[in-house]
């Protein structure tokens, strides 16, 4: 029941690998604004345009 491993100690971690991920050049950056922007601008008109084609619609047909 001992096992005598003569002062063996494990090897140490080995370094860890640097983020390789590539970062966002400024021009992207600024697409990326401009889309999201976009989106948000469109997530408050398009439920009122729909709104309004959908009344469109009931009133000519109804």
């Amino acid at each position: 029941m001992f096992l005598d491993l003569n002062n063996y100690t494990p090897p140490p971690d080995p370094p860890a690998e640097p983020d390789r991920s590539p970062s966002l050049t400024p021009r992207q950056q600024k697409t990326l604004m401009v889309i999201v922007g976009f989106n948000i601008f469109l997530l408050f008109v398009a439920p009122i345009g729909g709104a309004t084609v959908i009344s469109a619609l009931l009133e000519l047909f109804g």
